[in-house]
């Protein structure tokens, strides 16, 4: 087992590591801006090091500063968490270049699969179900057009080296198409240095579903299930599900191994995460991989009971994976909501300050991961996203209960948080039908302000 480890994160999924590592008997060490001198990852981990100023680049992205922290401290990994350089291939081969374990799969694996693009060509070549498209090199606007007229719209230009919703437009004619392509491009430079896109089918209002897996050295991969992750606004998730709802235990089993098969296609080693595309057919097709945790890894943990963290530090220990297929039974329905220092009522415009109070909600099948604490001040230099509340319940509507109940009990001061926005969607009838796609809530919203 790995003794010592840095953590290149900050808030909660910080917080979440250090909690596993402690149960493991691993020493962590955080590092931290100068704006997170008193965040609480540096109070909860055996060390602390400031590798730099406020702004990401000169500290969570500084490469060298991160590696320097973690050698002058004789740790032996590092774990990104996600988000920074959880998915920069060349932090990975740096790290394995300087002896240091990467907790997370190879920097090929990386990098191979963050280019989306060339992730289709994979799964295309290993039988994977993919949307029909164009990933090959686009060498013009002119012969873009000429695909996507080909494909027939609507289509979606997406961004090569993209994640996270960015550099991602739909394009529905000809008409709209150069403006779209161009902003498209320029997205994709402005967010991952890379202005490669590609195109493939817009699938209208699909459900976005996503199979957890873990993989170890040994070629052993199993998946945790599936996580229900439709709903979105401006393609970032907002509430995640486990299970979905839509899915019958035959397509379960059916897309578990194909995203299995996926991940061996790979020689997929660590945690990572399928995604998938299904439209009102169910017909699904695979979207992208997501090569590191996810954020809403803690509802497929309520339902499996597999602490997913531990398992990375365990594989990233050269250990063989004890659990097989057979051992993963899904119990009872789990709920996320994304709590974030943001106002709904003004456009989801971001509201960092200080928190002046703060009660956070408990009871049996409440779970809360967070940074924040009273009198905390949440910087303006990082994602809004403060925390996230996770209920489990024997079923879907006994796990929406619980999630009002526990969204009434947040009460956080001093700054405005979506707890309110959560708590309307959970109101919504065709939510609670389990009636939603990735279309719902932009929809919903757009007719709610009419």
């Amino acid at each position: 087992m790995l003794k010592k480890i840095l953590i290149a994160n900050r808030g909660e999924i910080a917080v979440r590591i250090i909690r596993a590592c402690k149960e493991l008997g691993i020493e962590t060490v955080a590092v931290y801006s100068q704006a997170d001198k008193d965040a609480l990852h540096t109070q909860l981990a055996d060390e602390a090091v400031c590798i730099g100023g406020p702004s990401s680049k000169d500290s969570y992205l500084n490469i060298a500063n991160i590696l320097s922290a973690c050698i002058l401290t004789g740790c032996e990994g590092i774990h990104p968490g996600f988000g920074f350089l959880s998915e920069n291939p060349k932090f990975a081969k740096m790290c394995q270049e300087c002896n240091i374990k990467f907790i997370g799969p190879d920097y090929q694996t990386i990098e191979l699969m963050g280019d989306k693009a060339m992730a289709r060509k994979v799964m295309k070549n290993s039988n994977i179900p993919i949307v029909e498209g164009f990933e090959d090199e686009i060498k013009s606007q002119g012969q873009a057009l000429d695909i996507a007229l080909e494909i027939g719209f609507p289509v979606m230009i997406k961004a090569a080296a993209g994640g996270g919703g960015k550099g991602i437009r739909i394009v529905r004619n000809a008409k709209e198409f150069e403006h779209n392509y161009n902003t498209a491009k320029s997205e994709a430079k402005a967010c991952f240095n890379d202005d490669r896109v590609y195109i493939e089918k817009y699938i209208e209002n699909p459900r976005h579903i996503e199979f957890q897996i873990i993989a170890d050295q040994f070629g052993n991969v199993i998946h945790l299930g599936e996580r229900e992750c439709s709903l979105q606004r401006n393609n970032q998730k907002v509430l995640e599900e486990a299970p979905s709802s839509f899915l019958d235990e035959k397509l379960r089993d059916e897309m578990g191994k194909i995203a299995v098969k996926a991940a061996k296609s790979v020689k997929y080693n660590n945690v990572g995460t399928i995604e998938f595309l299904v439209d009102s057919s169910k017909n699904y097709y695979f979207m992208e991989m997501n090569t590191r945790i996810q954020v809403e890894h803690p509802v497929t943990e309520m339902v499996t009971n597999v602490d997913i963290v531990k398992e990375q530090l365990k594989i990233a220990s050269n250990l063989k994976l004890e659990l097989t297929q057979e051992d993963i039974v899904i119990n009872g329905h789990a709920i996320e909501c994304r709590i974030n220092a943001e106002n709904p009522r003004k456009n989801f415009t971001p509201c960092p300050g200080k928190i002046t109070e703060l009660n956070m909600p408990a009871g049996l099948g409440v779970r809360v991961d967070s940074a924040i604490y009273c009198g905390y001040s949440i910087p303006p230099y990082y994602d809004s996203m403060i925390g996230k509340l996770i209920t489990h319940g024997k079923n879907r509507e006994d796990a929406i209960v619980k999630m009002k109940r526990s969204l009434g009990e947040f009460a956080v001061g001093g700054i405005d948080t979506n707890i309110e926005f959560q708590y309307w969607i959970l109101e919504q009838k065709d939510f609670i039908k389990g009636n939603y796609t990735t279309s719902f809530l932009n929809e919903k919203m757009v007719n709610e302000d009419a």
